[in-house]
């Protein structure tokens, strides 16, 4: 056996998994098993391979494929194993299929018919390795195949097999709920099954259905309950047992359930608090798995109805966590801590101490994990010294990310517990000076707001003081370098509205200061658009006070550098600084009040102060305004040679083919003498939908009753129209659906209780051990005051903004209607609705009424100006005059052999009527020539075709039409 290898492998494979472990290196692993690679390949692929040996080569591709290479070749190989008899050989081909294929692989559609056979199979080791193929490669599609052999399955004598039953209908509900919805009862049943294995993989199931609606399941309450006093009890096997805790894992899935179902709910959660504190007495804390299975019983506590008692376990555990020198436990306990304070606040008093050495703990996730519950645990007693410790951890980090986070939780805290406008203001500008553009711009948005509401108290002086300091806050800080665009916004706004308003500063110095400011940003459009406006406050706001203005040479450079700006917003800023400069002191009160920035605007939408003016101009012979829907459908003719000309500037085919019009009116075409062909055969007319905007009242074309002579294209392949083939049968409009998703949102009740506080203490690990005052000072300040969640006083809260999101406006824009027509026509001879736009290629139509005139015509040149202009205002011509029109192509000749034009009114290029021989005297290559007749023919034939006349290529038409 040693010569062979151990357990039946031969030498070569022992000495390829003894090579690649001893590698040194990636690479030197990388061409051992590249030359496995090789080696394979030429072995894998010799007749007559003994299965053994087949078996082999199959575990070295599982060894190449878990390092990383690509196995592929090797895949089919492993397929045709699973059909073999032996079981040994069917499990590793079913072991190696499980690792190569995934859910969505070409090769799964051959291996359902070897797991419908094998799960049929008398022998339960071939079926429980079909279940385990199935929870890996069966998708949404093939699951029909397979479930019912795997619901027969949950019968079956051997608990193994069962057990990977429950687990295959549990993979079927992930990948598709509504494939098993209607086997819930069977969940319930197995709930109650005798072997604990197949309980324990039941509760997986359950708990994803629990959580999605938990009422429909709040009968089970009292069985898992009776369930989880079992397990606890140590009623099940010793097998169960995992490091002396019996059955972990089922009673930490037990505490998520239910935790699901006795939140808000009191009578459920009565008949937990039993079972739960149980396990508070009896849980071993001295190993990790038994410390997992206490902090899932803190986190069902703080799910279920509050209870006093288990509060008060909850909180001896977290102090034991707190108070570990393990990391972990620590992080747990913070965890844990931060759930409870939701429903008794009082619990994170006694832990101050040891919440304060996790804030000074090295260990960042264990600080993050602690400025998280101080977020949580914040109030207007604290929020000065957590925001402040806030904001110096922010500081520290380089993660623009957790940065992010971080300020906008301190904006958060500090627009909700603020106890005053002043340090809500420095506090802003700390967060704004740090963060930088990582704040939400909304944030200065509030700022803003703030300053020019004040106290809202009617204290002027208090409301003067406010803005006072913070102009000398913005000023102390405007030349320091690299501050955020938002921030020299708000610096911007502020200086504008108040700079001058105590008489402090001068109007030169202010106005120097934002001309500093715009000249340092000099590529920030935004900041110089702020810093022009505020300029033009000050300007007024001087004005206005009878004060003279003398602009600084800085700023006038700045107004006229600006006035030439590429950007429109930045020029008209500058006109209206330079208009309002010369402006008197009544005008510039009346445009720019001083301290009006809060004042709602009244907006007339109905502009009713131009009425009278209106009411002059039309009695003076002014026309009369037309709206814009109105005006849109008069159509230039020219549009449609510019279209054209775009059209032939573009140096790419279109593969779209350009759609015939089609007839108004029965067509009057000379007699042609036509040559007898079998080709042609009565056919007749076929009716499209057509999507139409406006319906023109012209006569019926179904009218005459008769078929004419047409090209039969049945079964023809387009050539650069879309892979369709043309088909007598007439086609159907396309509709689409829209799916309306509604959004339901679910509140969540919470009730809250205190419960008695207890004057324990975090004990040290030292006896010895002082505590430091500043320590101690700082823990009072975490934690001193009132202990219920206050609020700002109301002095002050209704000024400060808050954090909350805007109402989404709900627009709802104009629909679109398009009618569709299926080209039946009524005894009566019911108006036919207009033909679409020849030139329309798909895209949304601009006008309003589309023109009866043929397009081509007037591309070419055939119709009198005065003519398609009255067509176009008119949208429609009557069928005399489509007659005459068309009775104008008959006067022309075909210089070169007979042929007949394809009917110009039919809106499906498959079904054109040609007729094969179409020649032309035009070999110039160009679409348009000297005879309008022969120019309209081509155009007509090569926009069947789909593509774009081109004058670029001489010989594309050559090669098109011979």
């Amino acid at each position: 056996m040693g010569s062979q290898g151990g357990f039946g492998n031969s030498k070569e494979f022992l000495d390829l998994v003894k090579s690649i472990g001893e590698a040194r290196s990636k690479a030197e692993e990388d061409r051992i098993v590249l030359h496995e690679i090789e080696t394979l390949k030429r072995r894998i692929v010799e007749p007559d391979i003994p299965k053994r040996k087949m078996k082999e080569f199959i575990i070295r591709l599982v060894y190449v494929e878990m390092l990383g290479h690509d196995a592929s070749f090797g895949y089919i190989h492993a397929v045709k194993m699973t059909h073999d008899d032996s079981l040994l050989l069917k499990r590793t081909g079913y072991l190696a299929v499980t690792l190569f294929l995934n859910e969505d692989h070409d090769l799964i559609i051959l291996i359902v018919n070897t797991i419908q056979k094998d799960l049929k199979s008398d022998n339960y080791l071939v079926v429980c390795a079909a279940l385990n193929a199935v929870c890996k490669l069966i998708n949404e599609e093939t699951i029909p195949a397979v479930l019912p052999q795997v619901v027969e399955l949950l019968g079956h004598s051997k608990e193994a097999v069962r057990k990977k039953a429950i687990m295959a209908l549990h993979r079927f509900y992930q990948r598709s709920p509504s494939s098993v919805t209607h086997l819930v009862s069977n969940f319930r049943k197995k709930l109650c099954d005798n072997d604990p294995g197949v309980m324990g993989a039941t509760l997986c199931p359950l708990f994803d259905l629990i959580a999605v609606d938990a009422n429909s399941y709040k009968d089970l309450v009292i069985s898992f309950v009776s369930i989880l006093k079992q397990v606890a009890e140590r009623r099940l096997p010793k097998t169960y047992d995992y490091h002396q805790m019996p059955a972990p894992f089922i009673q930490i899935r037990l505490l998520k359930i239910l935790a699901l179902l006795g939140s808000g709910d009191r009578q459920a959660s009565e008949n937990m608090y039993t079972v739960v504190g149980d396990i508070f007495r009896k849980c071993d804390s001295t190993s990790n798995i038994g410390n997992a299975v206490l902090y899932e019983c803190i986190c069902c506590v703080s799910s279920i109805y509050p209870n006093p008692k288990l509060l008060e376990a909850a909180a001896d555990v977290i102090s034991r966590f707190l108070k570990s020198d393990s990391h972990n436990l620590k992080y747990m306990g913070i965890d844990a801590l931060s759930r409870l304070i939701k429903i008794s606040p009082e619990i994170a008093e006694q832990h101050q101490l040891a919440v304060i050495d996790c804030l000074e703990d090295p260990d960042d996730t264990l600080k993050r994990k602690t400025f998280e519950l101080l977020y949580r645990m914040t109030k207007s007693s604290n929020v000065e010294v957590i925001v402040d410790r806030m904001i110096d951890y922010m500081i520290s980090i380089n993660d623009n990310h957790y940065k992010t986070e971080i300020a906008s939780r301190c904006v958060e805290l500090a627009e909700q517990f603020a106890p005053s406008n002043h340090w809500f203001i420095q506090t802003m500008n700390k967060v704004f000076e740090h963060a930088g553009d990582l704040v939400n711009i909304k944030v200065a948005d509030n700022l803003m707001r703030l300053i020019a509401e004040g106290f809202g108290e009617d204290d002027d002086t208090a409301d003067c003081q406010l803005r006072s300091s913070a102009v000398e806050s913005y000023l102390r800080i405007i030349g320091e370098p690299k501050l955020p665009s938002a921030f020299l916004q708000v610096i911007c706004w502020v200086l504008g509205e108040y700079g001058t308003a105590g008489g402090k500063y001068s109007a030169s110095y202010i106005t120097g200061k934002l001309c500093d400011v715009a000249e340092a940003h000099s590529s920030n459009d935004t900041v110089k658009a702020y810093a022009v406006t505020a300029l033009m406050k000050v300007y007024a706001f001087e004005i206005a006070a009878g004060r003279k203005v003398d602009m600084l040479p800085e700023c006038q450079s700045l107004i006229e550098e600006l006035s030439a700006s590429h950007s429109t917003d930045l020029q008209q800023r500058a006109y209206e600084l330079q208009a309002v400069v010369t402006l008197d002191a009544h005008a510039v009160e009346i445009i720019m009040p001083s301290d009006a920035s809060c004042e709602d605007i009244e907006v007339d939408k109905n502009l009713s102060f131009l009425d009278s003016y209106v009411e002059r101009s039309l009695e003076q012979g002014a026309q009369p305004y037309i709206p814009e829907n109105e005006r849109s459908g008069m159509i230039n003719i020219s549009n449609f040679r510019s279209q054209d000309q775009h059209d032939t500037s573009t140096h790419t085919l279109r593969f779209e083919a350009y759609e015939l019009p089609k007839t108004s009116a029965p067509p009057r075409i000379s007699p042609v003498s036509l040559a007898p062909s079998t080709e042609l055969v009565p056919v007749p007319e076929p009716s499209y939908p057509v999507e139409m905007h406006h319906v023109a009242s012209v006569p019926s074309v179904s009218d005459t009753g008769s078929t004419e002579l047409r090209l039969r294209l049945d079964g023809v392949q387009k050539k650069w129209g879309r892979p369709t083939y043309s088909s007598p049968a007439s086609s159907s409009s396309d509709s689409t659906s829209h799916k309306a998703v509604n959004g339901v949102t679910q509140s969540d009740v919470s009730s809250t209780s205190t419960s008695r506080t207890r004057d324990s203490s975090y004990d040290s690990r030292s006896a010895q051990a002082e505590i430091s005052s500043e320590k101690k000072k700082l823990a009072a300040s975490l934690f001193g005051g009132p202990s219920k969640t206050e609020k700002r006083p109301s002095s002050t809260s209704h000024k400060v903004a808050r954090s909350t999101s805007p109402a989404v406006e709900k627009s709802q824009g104009p629909k679109a209607v398009a009618s569709s027509t299926t080209g039946v026509v009524s005894e009566k001879a019911a108006p036919l609705q207009q033909p679409p736009d020849l030139l329309d290629l798909g895209e949304p139509t601009v006008t309003s009424s589309a023109s009866s005139v043929d397009p081509f015509k007037q591309l070419e040149g055939l119709l009198d100006p005065t003519q398609a202009t009255s067509a176009a205002n008119h949208g429609a011509v009557d069928n005399t005059k489509a007659a005459d029109i068309m009775s104008m192509y008959s006067e022309f000749p075909p210089s070169g052999q007979s042929s007949v034009i394809a009917n110009p009114f039919t809106t499906n290029a498959g079904d054109a009527n040609l007729i094969p021989g179409l020649s032309t005297t035009n070999k110039t290559g160009h679409a348009k020539g000297p005879n309008p007749r022969d120019a309209l023919e081509k155009d007509a034939l090569v926009r069947q075709m789909g593509v774009t006349p081109m004058s670029q290529n001489p010989n594309l038409f050559k090669d098109l039409l011979g």
